[in-house]
């Protein structure tokens, strides 16, 4: 039998830049609807039923040195607060898979990859703009690594890990 729920690629972070990534969601989501870590994402929805094809095209594109990235300061989702992120490279990586799965992409997939770290979501605004002022008086941008994609399938809830694939010299 195939496995047809959708593929979720996203990007891997240095240990150091998850674990605060990751405090931060923790504090600031609603833990109700919190069912995964922070992430990145870079696609949401890719087929299923062809994860050998993924795996295939996600071991391609990790064929080069980890992408340097920036946490940069919080911005408003309306309902909830995300940190962009500057990576220059993730943006080839991207172009690349969309490229192979075209015809198979969302119209959310589909977009120019804007790339975040959402820290809260679904709240009431009020609450959305106290968090961002919050993280807005205390932030830093840091230095991060990007150090290899996440595969993920989509269960209607917590994701199962389908497999990393790092990038070349990308220490574990």
């Amino acid at each position: 039998m195939t496995d047809t729920d959708p593929l979720i690629v996203t990007a891997l972070f240095d240990a150091a830049s998850q674990d605060e990534l990751d405090a931060r969601r923790r504090r600031w989501f609603p833990a109700g609807r919190r069912v995964v870590g922070a992430h990145l994402t870079l696609f949401h929805a890719l087929p299923g039923a062809r994860v050998g094809e993924v795996a295939a095209a996600l071991d391609e594109v990790t064929d080069r040195p980890p992408i340097a990235a920036t946490i940069e300061a919080p911005i408003s989702l309306g309902r909830g607060v995300a940190h962009p992120v500057d990576a220059p490279g993730l943006a080839d990586v991207h172009t690349a898979i969309a490229r192979r799965f075209a015809g198979d992409l969302t119209r959310q997939d589909q977009q120019r990859l804007r790339a975040h770290v959402t820290v809260q979501n679904k709240v009431d605004p009020p609450t959305a703009r106290a968090t961002l002022a919050e993280l807005t008086a205390t932030h830093r941008p840091w230095s991060a690594t990007i150090t290899g994609l996440g595969l993920w399938r989509y269960r209607g809830g917590p994701w199962d890990a389908a497999g990393e694939y790092l990038f070349r010299d990308a220490a574990p």
